[in-house]
């Protein structure tokens, strides 16, 4: 039987938009944050002035008790920032402070309505939630065949979607918007629910579309919708900003948000790569449904969903990560320091195209587009792309991935511009001494 909080909540979307309601799966559905230890411990944090027994840490001299060993290390940091849990929502001042970032570096957001971020334990754990609150066993999810690994497991085998793919480039080098319609259609028409993953700049390929790409992406999402079929539109940014050529420079998030009720834009990002803390575990999601006048009720009703399903996990994220972050993004250094190390990330790429002009290597490889991000791929010519992976490493002790027959993933954002041209030599010696 569905708990009344759920059931008050989904009243909410059916009142704010109802093609939202029903694009959530049979667990969003049933969905809630509980009016229980949390909610009767905020009202003592503001009420219980003689004694509040009410949460459930441990408290010494009118602070969090901790031990000195661990906080000598971490001295520059108020106790009450490290040590007690963090909100179910992340802290308040953080999630403020990422969404005037997001606004800042996406213009297209500018004038839209969309949720407050709400901090998630890194961007796969996003991921994780989206997977729990609208997918279905038998959903179809619309992806590139060139597509992180990962989502294999969090959508395929934890929630039983049907990844229907597309190829990810046309024969002339650009996004294969074509396929990618074509694909969104047949799933359109034969589902009634599409699930869109956009992931740029893309991992493993490294492509960014350009901006009429990313607009002909946008308007094949609003036909499917404008024809009835409910969107569930994901930008997993996971590599945003580090666009170094011809592209988008900002997230399809902000032209999804508030485009037509039927699509549910959904942004998924993080300090992981952003800020260079992939130990430190932070990352957002945001909610932006396509009725802007009934925004508020929707986008609380997915706010307490999502703290559902957060509480139900993992109760809440790390708050020292939380901190970290915050702390950082209210830094004078921070746009400075960040330039700093977009440069040294773009020369690595810029380099890797210099060394791949080498006529040389055209007997050896293919290479795909690739303008942004992290990584790159060589279409491996002749020979099996993991007979060369596991030769690299036994032979010359470089590590690369492979993916499929013929596909060999290198990430550059991992190797000094100054090593870049014998790691392709490498590469290359090794597809000789195979052929």
């Amino acid at each position: 039987m569905m708990n009344p909080l759920a059931q008050e909540l989904n009243e909410m979307l059916a009142e704010g938009n109802p093609h939202v309601l029903e694009m959530l799966s049979d667990l969003g559905k049933n969905l809630f944050f509980p009016k229980g230890i949390l909610t009767q411990s905020a009202e003592a944090k503001e009420k219980a002035h003689r004694f509040n027994a009410t949460i459930g840490i441990a408290t010494e001299n009118g602070g969090p008790m901790y031990l000195n060993c661990i906080r000598e290390k971490l001295t520059a940091f108020d106790p009450k920032d490290i040590f007690p849990y963090a909100p179910p929502a992340g802290k308040p001042e953080l999630r403020a402070l990422w969404r005037e970032k997001m606004l800042r570096e996406n213009p297209s957001m500018a004038g839209k309505e969309f949720s407050n971020p709400i901090v998630t334990n890194a961007l796969t754990h996003g991921l994780s939630v989206v997977a729990d609150l609208f997918v279905n066993e038998g959903d179809q999810m619309v992806m590139p065949d060139m597509m992180w690994g990962n989502y294999n497991l969090t959508f395929t085998t934890r929630c039983g979607a049907a990844i229907k793919k597309y190829p990810t480039f046309t024969v002339d080098g650009g996004f294969n918007v074509p396929a990618f319609k074509a694909v969104l259609r047949n799933v359109a028409d034969e589902k009634g629910k599409a699930i869109v993953l956009l992931n740029f700049p893309n991992n493993p390929s490294g492509y960014t579309p350009t901006v009429a790409e990313g607009d002909a992406i946008v308007e094949a999402i609003k036909e499917v919708a404008e024809e009835g079929c409910n969107v569930v539109a994901i930008t997993d940014d996971a590599y945003f900003g580090l666009f170094y050529e011809d592209s988008m420079k900002e997230s399809l998030f902000g032209k999804l948000a508030n485009l037509h009720p039927r699509i549910l834009a959904i942004k998924l990002d993080g300090a992981t790569k952003e800020e260079y803390v992939w130990g430190f575990r932070t990352g957002f999601i945001t909610f932006a449904d396509g009725n802007a006048e009934a925004n508020p009720k929707v986008l609380t009703a997915l706010e307490k969903k999502t703290m559902g399903i957060i509480r139900a996990t993992i109760s809440n994220c790390p708050h020292p990560g939380q901190t970290f972050v915050l702390e950082a993004l209210r830094s004078p250094d921070f746009v400075t320091q960040k330039a700093e190390k977009y440069e040294v990330m773009k020369g690595r790429a810029l380099k890797v195209k210099e060394v791949l002009a080498d006529e040389k290597y055209a007997k050896a490889w293919d290479y795909y587009p690739f303008n942004s991000g992290y990584f790159m791929c060589l279409k491996i010519k002749g020979i099996d792309a993991e007979t060369l992976r596991v030769h690299l490493l036994e032979k010359y002790g470089v590590g690369a991935i492979s993916i499929g027959k013929t596909d060999l993933r290198v990430a550059f954002s991992c190797i000094a511009e100054e090593g870049i041209q014998e790691l392709f030599d490498l590469i290359y010696q090794a597809v000789v001494d195979l052929t």
